[in-house]
């Protein structure tokens, strides 16, 4: 498979007929771990005009670097591109386009819920179905958290919205690619 300029990532193919096909990428980024970088990252994907669909950013094993986790819908050509712009920034270490089917992902769901005497028990059995944790139980509500990829989490989302949600907080999905290659090589 051929890569296309200034991508450097093996998984953007140069196919003509797949080149200008917008779909999900995930894109992970090493910046320095200090104040202002995410502020720096984030306003060249609006710049660019992508929309964010999901951004998580945390301190990396170094603690001189963070890693910004990002997906977006975007073509071949477009991601390439904003590879090339990321690598420009001085704040940013490394930039890695990771493929959808090399990937492991994950994204941690909060979930508080109405529960009574009558749903509780229905209410874990759905929780401990997916895997999942009560975190907090009172009379009147339960906290689930779940783990797990983007159906996962739409699916437990469907199967408690019947008991009323109350409210919910999603991380963001951090990904990481599969095999012993790390976004420090190149």
């Amino acid at each position: 498979m051929k890569k296309i300029e200034g991508a450097n990532e093996k998984n953007i193919s140069a196919n003509p007929a797949a080149a200008e096909t917008s779909s999900k990428r995930t894109v992970s980024i090493v910046v320095d771990n200090v104040a202002g970088v995410l502020a720096k990252v984030t306003n060249l994907f609006s710049r660019r005009g992508f929309n964010i669909d999901s951004l998580a950013v945390g301190t990396t094993e170094k603690p001189q670097f963070s890693r910004i986790t990002v997906e977006i819908h975007a073509t071949n050509s477009q991601v390439a591109q904003l590879v090339a712009q990321l690598k420009k920034l001085p704040c940013v270490s490394n930039v890695v386009v990771l493929e959808e089917t090399s990937l492991i992902s994950r994204e941690l769901i909060v979930i508080k819920v109405n529960a009574d005497s009558s749903t509780r028990s229905e209410i874990i059995e759905i929780v401990n179905i997916f895997r999942g944790r009560i975190i907090d139980l009172q009379p009147d509500s339960v906290i689930c958290e779940i783990t797990g990829q983007d159906d996962k989490a739409e699916a437990v989302i469907k199967m408690l919205s019947k008991f009323g949600i109350i409210e919910l907080a999603r991380t963001g999905v951090v990904a990481l690619g599969r095999g012993a290659d790390s976004i420090y090589k190149d």
